[in-house]
């Protein structure tokens, strides 16, 4: 991609509030509920409000679609997740009570910021479900079709991606192709997680460019136009022989 290119880019930059794409991709993502939250509501999610009675108007809210899903739950809003909590280190954010679901979106500064910033204004609650790690990847999406994918969690090589790294781009590459008639603009960045079918869900919908990380790309600055190739973390290489280690 030249400057220009990636100037003109820039100015697609939208986040996309789950509330809205949910509505033509919900066959392709997690069951979801969402509760719109009143102005005041907002303010005390963004303030980091825990308790009140606008507090407890908002909690009361969250119980009857949380109930509606067996076990914990994953509580979002629009477009942040709350992966800069405890919660999330411990136990990946899963939540049983409406009370805790609060207090960890009032805990996390990520959740604050893109509710006090007005880019989301519904709390999103979908069925917890412990995925695995080397199943998630980053899609980059440029002029309708899959451009590059790359790893999510970038903490260490997985090994078994290597048998099914092409098995998986290819399944990306169908993936985009069947839905990017749907999706809220063509060039964006998709976060998804293959089942073990290797169906593919969608984890969150991204804007192009900064602030979204491109992961294993490394830079946006690129020739998003070439073929796309899947990035993975390669396994370490070995030292054989004898090897002499400068103090």
């Amino acid at each position: 991609m030249t400057k220009s290119e990636f100037a003109q880019s820039e100015e697609m930059e939208y986040f996309y509030k789950c509330s809205e794409w949910y509505r033509s991709l919900s066959s392709f993502t997690f069951p979801t509920s969402f509760v719109k939250l009143k102005p005041l509501e907002s303010q005390a999610l963004a303030s980091g409000q825990i308790d009140g009675k606008i507090v407890s108007d908002a909690i009361h809210r969250l119980a009857a679609p949380m109930n509606s899903y067996p076990g914990n739950c994953f509580v979002s809003v629009d477009t942040a997740a709350p992966t800069d909590t405890t919660r999330f280190a411990l136990k990946r954010g899963a939540v049983y009570s409406p009370e805790s679901a609060w207090k960890y979106l009032a805990a996390s500064k990520k959740i604050r910021e893109a509710v006090s910033d007005g880019d989301s204004d519904h709390i999103c609650i979908r069925p917890f479900r412990r995925v695995t790690r080397a199943r998630e990847f980053r899609l980059f999406i440029y002029k309708g079709r899959l451009a590059a994918m790359s790893q999510y969690w970038l903490t260490r090589h997985y090994r078994r991606l290597d048998k099914v790294r092409n098995k998986y781009l290819d399944a990306a590459k169908n993936f985009v192709e069947s839905v990017a008639w749907l999706l809220p603009a063509h060039t964006m960045v998709m976060d998804i997680y293959f089942t073990a079918r290797r169906e593919v869900l969608i984890i969150d919908l991204n804007p192009w460019g900064p602030p979204t990380s491109p992961l294993l790309l490394k830079s946006w600055e690129r020739n998003w136009s070439a073929d796309p190739g899947i990035f993975l973390i390669e396994a370490p290489e070995k030292i054989t022989g004898n090897v002499r280690v400068s103090p």
